[in-house]
């Protein structure tokens, strides 16, 4: 019943996440029954929680791209957006790869086992699926966001040439998309019993590989780097780059979407808490925050790049005694950040399949690398989710000022 007690959505989210670790304290970890039914639950609110999602990045998108080529944003909007990913994904690789080299986790104890299948990031195939045959195609897509993105926002510009014509259909679209907002608004608020469920799978997960202490200096540096960017060097960037003598109430409003990302490891059941808090908390207003969070859904995925660049030189240092060479230290930052720009199908677990992939392409006898880190896959992908809910947050709110389409809230307004 606490759920539907009015208070703050980031509380309601908060005491689930401490309710699904309180639990997972209590289930034993060895019971396959208790695992059959989390692993059900766990997918069954990921399904609803990506529910309406589609549908309002359809509609939203269309009214939004309509209005910013009316008024002539489209380009700015635009230029920083691209700018604001670029940047942000190049500091957080040079982040992770800084601190790996400085820091030296310890390495990882060697496997045996052998290389079962190759994962295979094919660029050919993600091209087929942004230009489908049809695109109406591109709605049914629920993980790879992007084809629905392009097919709405060519919809929205388009029926900005001509709009004594499209003028019915933008009202149409208009109301459906405040009815589709309302309906995610919905699906956001009973997610926060969900997250009951999400954390007690990852915090299962947890439990288990910490009783190997394989892995914990490794998460210790990762879950460091993720509080001195959410603490200190994001806010200090919306100091220095917007002004904003308040910075720290864009991290007040990434609290929820934050421990969501952080505990469901999926940066699409993300999005819709996002926009949300975007308009409602940040005051962005709607003709960039139907734009700016779905690109930085896709794009910014800088924490799954920050993730394989220190999983990298953890690999490397496991298998080899020598100094990594410098050529090494710029191959990896570079395919960090450039891997990063194509997992955008992969709203969870990219992280991890971009590690195997950079695995395989190094050679030199580092192709099985990967799988020294199988078991932490899904710790992996919460950092990286995180660090992407901040980027996007962050992100989402220096572009709206830039573009001066952010309408303060008073603290106490937030969600």
């Amino acid at each position: 019943m606490i759920y539907f007690i009015p208070m703050k959505l980031w509380l309601k989210y908060l005491i689930g996440a401490i309710l699904g670790a309180a639990i997972a304290l209590i289930i034993p970890p060895q019971s396959n029954q208790a695992q059959a039914v989390l692993d059900f639950l766990v997918e069954f609110i990921i399904r609803f929680g990506r529910y309406a999602l589609l549908p309002l990045l359809f509609f939203s998108i269309t009214t939004a791209c309509f209005k910013l080529r009316d008024q002539r944003l489209m380009l700015k909007t635009g230029l920083w957006i691209f700018i604001t990913i670029i940047i942000s994904t190049a500091f957080l690789v040079t982040l992770g790869l800084g601190s790996a080299l400085i820091i030296k986790p310890p390495r990882i104890p060697m496997t045996i086992e052998k290389i079962n299948e190759i994962p295979t990031l094919d660029l050919k195939e993600i091209l087929f699926k942004i230009f489908p045959y049809s695109g109406f195609a591109s709605l049914l897509n629920d993980s790879f966001l992007l084809p629905c993105f392009i097919f709405a926002g060519l919809a929205g510009a388009g029926a900005a040439d001509d709009q004594s014509a499209s003028k019915s259909a933008m009202s149409f679209f208009t109301s459906v998309s405040k009815v589709c907002y309302i309906v995610m608004s919905f699906c956001t608020e009973l997610l926060a019993i969900g997250m009951i469920a999400l954390t007690c799978r990852w915090a299962l997960s947890f439990i288990s590989l910490q009783a190997l202490h394989v892995f914990t200096p490794l998460f210790a540096l990762l879950g460091i780097l993720l509080a001195i960017t959410a603490l200190i060097i994001y806010p200090l960037i919306i100091r220095l780059v917007c002004h904003d003598t308040h910075p720290y109430r864009v991290l007040y409003a990434s609290i929820a979407p934050t421990v969501l990302a952080f505990f469901s490891g999926d940066t699409n059941i993300t999005l819709p808490l996002l926009i949300r808090h975007g308009k409602e908390s940040l005051g962005i207003r709607h003709r960039i925050n139907a734009v700016t969070y779905p690109l930085f859904s896709i794009f910014a995925r800088g924490g799954a790049a920050l993730v394989i660049s220190v999983c990298f030189i953890v690999i490397l240092r496991t298998y080899s005694l020598l100094e990594i060479k410098l050529s090494s230290i710029i191959w990896i930052g570079l395919m960090s950040f450039l891997i990063s720009f194509v997992l955008g199908e992969h709203s969870s677990g990219g992280a991890y399949l971009a590690i195997t992939i950079l695995c395989i392409m190094y050679g030199k006898g580092y192709e099985s690398g990967y799988l020294l880190l199988r078991d932490a896959a899904p710790i992996l992908g919460a950092f990286a989710a995180a660090f992407d809910a901040l980027t996007a947050m962050f992100g989402s709110y220096i572009v709206g000022i830039k573009t001066q389409t952010v309408i303060h809230q008073e603290l106490k307004r937030f969600i």
